[in-house]
């Protein structure tokens, strides 16, 4: 069986992007080893469950440029919620962008929000 244990996020700062990621959207720090002067490997995730994020700083112009676009402008990250009306109002009261307002599809509630790099998300309570 296969499984998807992590993606990466190219970011700016580690400590700023564990704020954001830790503070803000209330994930967990897994992880965070320091491999070099330069590099760390930082892991996040939202919960036990499903796939942890990788907090990769840009180490190049070519991934400078990635960050907050690594899906194209595409919705590129879902996070699903139990609770979509108290994450909705938490994440709002702690500054979190939402591009659209909350809608109903036939699949659950979802929202779409940017984290502080500008990358979007789904935020989805499923039927």
């Amino acid at each position: 069986m296969n499984s998807l244990g992590m993606i990466a996020i190219v970011i700016d700062e580690y400590d700023v992007a564990i704020a954001h990621y830790v503070n803000d959207l209330g994930f967990t720090l897994i992880e965070d080893t320091i491999l070099s002067p330069e590099k760390r490997w930082v892991v996040v995730a939202p919960s036990n469950q499903g796939a942890r994020i990788l907090l990769a700083k840009a180490a190049n112009e070519t991934q400078k440029a990635a960050i907050g676009n690594s899906t194209g402008g595409r919705v590129g990250f879902f996070l699903y919620t139990t609770e979509f009306s108290q994450t909705y109002e938490l994440y709002k009261s702690r500054g979190i962008e939402f591009i659209e307002s909350p809608r109903q599809e036939a699949y659950g509630q979802v929202v779409v929000f940017t984290d502080k790099y500008g990358n979007k998300w789904d935020l989805i309570e499923q039927n």
